[in-house]
């Protein structure tokens, strides 16, 4: 049966019966914020059947019906083809459609790189204890984010992919884009390789060129990519420093031709929103929403599913203690982050969905100040990635950041040296930004939440 653009949309605000062969593990999950606007346009539509496939490796058992579902159903709405009999689901309005797969999910992921891998194997032979080595090989068996922080990374994006699109079942690889020009333009342990003097705008376009060829190259393997790290968030609160100031237009440009040229079917993006001691002070939400609505809307059928929240950082989801310094701030936690952003963000067309890192948030109350971040003392790993969230405006718990890799050296006389890395609460002596930190490490397995 033929759709017009018109029946599609019909469909997709009045289908209402659930099929009975439906697999019982698909638990569909709804938003209770009633006053979320109602999106109309089909690219929405879209994105959100579009999810099914990010999560569900068992998504061609859904419809026999449906010629290679998990494969085709991406193509559906974007090139109007046939289905050959309604999707049977019940919805209320398709930007709350999402699916609970819990730990069906996180089976799909792709074990970390053999890089990390080996960075924790290393760790085991340089542990202080053996009973703290004997635990270390669980931390390499939790899925992680790969960071291509620099260009001469990006060809061992394919040995990724390969590897994946070998393995039978359908898996999702996770990556971090993290290189624009004159990067981390408010601090300095992790100024990165391009200048915007010397051509960094250019350089970062063949760097996402060859991101964009790589994920082409094997669209069988589904990528999660995690959009450039603290960047819009310092054009929404550090327009003072002139670092900042200087590089807003090459951050703006730069950013959307990553979402120009990653707009592939098997991938999806998460645009960082920085974490609620940052973005979510009362005076920050707003400019924050209409910063990623501006960005989201600069590029037309993008494929933004949301954004990532507590990158490297070490908030709770749920505060269970009271720490000293948040108050002042309606969002002291990750959770109520997202429940007070994710509104203004649907006011303003953006789609409000989140992966929150708890990689490094096992620890609570370790800060002496709420925007200390480097190495923070006393930092234990934290909850495990699941799809099984307290609230629906929340995609995943994930692990961006790995353990283990240092924030920043504490090193006075190191160009990339932040007084950061200086402070009290910051754990020393530290090597450079993502470098290998084995005292860091073993606090991190050793202070666990969850324990190991």
């Amino acid at each position: 049966m033929k759709y017009s653009i018109a029946s599609l949309i019909t469909l997709a605000w009045t289908i209402t019966t659930v099929n009975a062969a439906v697999p019982p593990m698909l638990a569909w999950k709804r938003y209770h914020h009633h006053h979320y606007h109602h999106y109309s346009h089909i690219h929405h539509l879209d994105q959100d059947l579009d999810y099914l496939d990010y999560f569900d490796q068992d998504l061609d058992d859904f419809d026999q019906d449906l010629d290679d579902l998990d494969d085709h159903l991406r193509y559906a709405l974007w090139q109007l083809r046939s289905l050959r009999q309604p999707l049977r689901v019940r919805l209320h309005h398709l930007p709350q459609l999402q699916i609970d797969l819990s730990n069906h999910h996180l089976a799909s992921v792709e074990p970390n790189s053999p890089y990390y891998i080996a960075e924790v194997n290393a760790a085991i032979a340089a542990a202080s204890s053996s009973t703290l080595a004997a635990k270390f090989p669980a931390v390499a068996k939790i899925p992680n984010f790969t960071w291509f922080d620099v260009v001469a990374k990006v060809p061992t994006l394919n040995t990724y992919l390969a590897d994946a699109a070998s393995i039978a079942s359908k898996i999702i690889v996770q990556i971090v884009v993290y290189d624009l020009p004159d990067r981390d333009c408010h601090a300095l342990a992790s100024n990165g390789e391009f200048k915007i003097s010397n051509n960094g705008v250019n350089n970062y376009k063949g760097y996402i060129d060859g991101i964009a060829a790589a994920v082409s190259a094997y669209p069988q393997v589904r990528v999660v990519a995690v959009v450039e790290p603290d960047s819009l968030a310092n054009l929404v609160t550090n327009m003072s420093d002139s670092r900042c100031a200087n590089a807003q237009s090459a951050y703006l440009e730069c950013t959307k031709y990553a979402l120009e040229k990653l707009k592939q079917c098997n991938i999806w993006l998460y645009l960082d929103a920085g974490h609620g001691g940052w973005l979510g002070w009362a005076a920050n939400q707003d400019p924050a929403a209409t910063m990623f609505a501006n960005v989201y809307k600069g590029v037309p059928n993008n494929r933004v599913r949301g954004l990532a929240t507590n990158v490297a950082n070490y908030n709770p989801l749920q505060l269970t203690v009271n720490d000293p310094v948040t108050q002042g701030n309606p969002t002291p936690d990750e959770l109520s982050y997202v429940r007070a952003l994710g509104p203004k963000l649907a006011n303003n067309g953006f789609p409000a969905h989140f992966i929150i890192d708890q990689g490094r948030s096992g620890v609570e109350k370790i800060r002496d100040a709420w925007g200390n971040w480097c190495n923070i003392e006393g930092a234990g790993f934290g909850m495990r990635p699941t799809t099984n969230t307290p609230d629906a405006l929340i995609d995943a718990i994930v692990w961006i950041k790995p353990g283990g890799e240092c924030d920043g050296t504490s090193n006075t006389s190191a160009v990339r040296y932040d007084s950061t890395c200086g402070l009290a609460d910051a754990k020393k002596p530290a090597p450079e930004a993502g470098q290998w930190f084995q005292a860091y490490f073993e606090d991190l397995v050793k202070y666990a939440n969850p324990a190991f």
